[in-house]
């Protein structure tokens, strides 16, 4: 028996206000939303209902309506991607499930500041996001400070991101989250953090008022898919479980063990994630420790660090000097020399490394 080929069809319409068109589509139009992206500033949404799939597009340029099938391309219409119909529809069919495309690297030194003021933008279930990366080194990573200002219940639904890494760290506050196959809801709390493998089912259920969270995703581009069928907890516990080679993690700041750091000066603690994301990403937290700062330089991909506590003085070579607060946030591209300078003593710093094997050169 031939087995049959999946289709999944959607009406693409253009749209000048798509947070409006979210709650039109449906408490008006009674569909139900399947996917939102970016979530750091969403610019596309889907919506099924009543035999009917629609995506909206912020960015669409077209007037004309525009017909998309998802499915195996080579199985469908002789193998053509772009068709238009006698009366002027644009048809487009496109991958059902298209590889995760991970952006080669742009990289280059950023330095962001939370005094600049750089914008908080609502995104997905009513939070909100200031990007601490704005180039995003070429699409290859987007790095968030999220916050959510008014505590209690989430509006949120059980949903996965297609990533090839995520990060969750709380700065402050709490928040409870129930994830596929790791039992009941998880309390995260300042300090902590979870590393969410690639297209694990999650919900975030409540929030402490003021809480905030930084998270890093690559790529920068990615889609959140909501998956209206799973319930979550779910009844099977597998806490070994691997998603894409990555296992889920929640890691306790409470009780860590501190050892030195990488960099002479400083001492750190790990979270686990280098190993079990099998040295895909690397995350530490790091405080000043004995000895002065030296300069160094390292040879990760990405290397982002937030500044959580305390200051510093950030010096490059060929860069002038920053003097860095709660908040703040930086890049350094591998190979670039520099040194943490002036480190007050409760200075606290989140370091994010993709590789989790990178090397420091003193």
């Amino acid at each position: 028996m031939t087995q049959k080929t999946e289709i999944r069809a959607e009406i693409c319409l253009p749209t000048t206000n798509l947070t409006a068109d979210i709650g039109f589509f449906t408490k008006v139009l009674g569909m139900q939303m399947d996917r939102i992206y970016p979530a750091d500033d969403p610019k596309v949404a889907s919506f099924r209902g009543h035999g009917l799939a629609v995506q909206l597009d912020a960015d669409a340029a077209q007037s004309a309506g525009r017909l998309q099938f998802a499915t195996d391309v080579q199985a469908f219409a002789d193998g053509q991607t772009q068709l238009v119909s006698p009366g002027g529809t644009q048809v487009s069919v496109v991958p059902l499930n298209p590889p995760l495309i991970l952006p080669e690297t742009n990289h280059s030194f950023v330095v962001r500041r939370l005094a600049d003021q750089a914008p908080w933008v609502i995104g997905r279930a009513g939070m909100h996001y200031r990007d601490l990366i704005p180039d995003r080194l070429g699409g290859s990573i987007i790095a968030s400070h999220i916050r959510i200002p008014d505590g209690g219940p989430v509006p949120d639904m059980v949903h996965y991101h297609k990533v090839g890494f995520q990060l969750i760290f709380c700065y402050r506050g709490w928040v409870d989250v129930v994830y596929e196959d790791q039992g009941g809801p998880i309390r995260l709390t300042a300090g902590d953090c979870f590393i969410q493998p690639p297209e694990i089912r999650h919900r975030v259920l409540e929030a402490s008022d003021g809480i905030e969270v930084i998270e890093i995703g690559v790529p920068a581009e990615h889609v959140t898919e909501i998956d209206h069928e799973m319930t979550l907890p779910t009844a099977v516990v597998n806490r070994e479980r691997e998603w894409d080679g990555q296992r889920f993690v929640h890691n306790v700041a409470e009780g860590a063990t501190w050892v030195d750091a990488r960099l002479p000066g400083f001492i750190a603690r790990d979270t686990t994630i280098a190993a079990n994301t099998k040295d895909v990403a690397g995350v530490q937290v790091i405080r000043r420790g004995q000895g002065d700062p030296v300069w160094a330089a390292h040879d990760a991909d990405i290397h982002f660090t937030f500044v959580m506590q305390g200051e510093f003085v950030l010096e490059g070579d060929g860069q002038a000097p920053h003097t860095l607060v709660p908040g703040d946030a930086f890049v350094i591209p591998p190979g670039m020399r520099t040194r943490y300078s002036a480190p007050s003593d409760d200075l606290e710093l989140l370091e994010v490394a993709l590789r989790g094997d990178f090397r420091t050169q003193l």
